[in-house]
């Protein structure tokens, strides 16, 4: 099968999930700067949920650029990594419904987890898959995709010590994640200057 279904499902999953979690912010209750300011942990939980979601589509659009064809086992990972990322919205307004809170924090923590999980799963499926070496070839040793979950656990662990220490392991993994990764690109640019 080709990818183009696989890949307009996921966008448009991904667009409604921003769409749930921006209505999640509270508008203020009076038209003033100081009315404002009761939204901001709302507004900061929203940008970090909303970097996430965007760095999960930029890898996913990237890893289907290298991806020629996939099959059904490919289809529901993907979908797997689309329930933990669906659940972002949920999470997201929980954390900031409860002020960052340390359960609705270690849920958070555990969704950002699990949606690592899927994708290394997703990963490691098409790797199985026929062709499956070139996105392997492409990604190298992926150090990023293998530091992540560490530090998500971390972050988790520090939750019981610190709401701020684990918001900033979460903020690191978005960080380092922003950070442009170009393994791909370069992939892509050697196949298309040396197609034999």
């Amino acid at each position: 099968m080709r990818t183009s279904r696989l890949e307009a499902f996921s966008d448009g999953v991904l667009a409604i999930i921003i769409t749930i979690m921006v209505l999640e912010i509270k508008v203020p209750d009076e038209p003033t700067f100081a009315a404002l300011g009761g939204s901001a942990t709302g507004f900061l939980t929203y940008l970090l949920s909303f970097v996430y979601i965007g760095i999960y589509w930029n890898n996913h659009h990237h890893m289907f650029q290298v991806v020629e064809r996939i099959n059904g086992t490919v289809l529901w990972a993907n979908l797997h990594l689309l329930f933990w990322l669906s659940l972002y919205p949920f999470t997201t307004a929980w954390m900031d419904e409860s002020d960052l809170a340390r359960t609705p924090l270690v849920v958070y923590g555990i969704n950002l987890l699990a949606a690592a999980i899927a994708y290394y799963t997703l990963q490691q499926v098409i790797y199985r898959a026929p062709g499956g070496d070139r996105l392997r070839q492409a990604l190298g040793r992926d150090l990023k995709g293998k530091v992540s979950p560490g530090i998500y656990i971390l972050g988790i662990v520090l939750s019981f010590v610190s709401t701020w220490l684990a918001v900033a392991c979460y903020v690191t993994v978005a960080v380092i994640w922003l950070v442009p990764d170009r393994r791909v690109e370069r992939f892509l640019a050697t196949l298309e200057s040396d197609p034999a």
